[in-house]
């Protein structure tokens, strides 16, 4: 099966429809080879300053500890939208999903969206977003 996953729930609707993808699922839609599910937005966002270190937790900071810059980024999933996070984490780690396709937004946003959810996930399904 091929996972198409999209941005917002609307264009999701709409590529199920053109793929026939008709049955509805808590999340996704699903039909003729196809499961089809979106993003909401922003799943994911990179973690809070103090996530990286008591120097960040008292505010305010002091001028020597900025910029705050990382050896390796840290990640969370927005609890608003975590329900849509984890039904898209199933899915991506569902043995009968093949192949991943991105049909997030073009641009550095919705391809953002798309890789941070896919790296998030620990994904490495051959996936085409170009």
């Amino acid at each position: 099966m091929k996972l198409v996953i999209a941005e917002k729930h609307s264009v999701g609707a709409n590529i199920a429809s053109a793929l026939g993808a008709n049955v509805k699922k808590q999340g996704y839609m699903k039909g003729n080879g196809f499961i089809v599910s979106w993003c909401v937005g922003h799943l994911i966002e990179l973690a809070e300053p103090e996530a990286y270190g008591e120097d960040y937790k008292i505010k305010p900071w002091i001028t020597d500890c900025l910029p705050i810059i990382p050896e390796k980024w840290k990640f969370g999933v927005i609890k608003e939208t975590s329900s849509q996070y984890k039904n898209l984490k199933s899915l991506m780690n569902d043995p009968c999903v093949d192949e991943i396709i991105c049909a997030t937004d073009a641009g550095r946003e919705g391809e953002c969206i798309f890789r941070y959810v896919y790296k998030l996930c620990r994904c490495s399904k051959l996936n085409h977003s170009q």
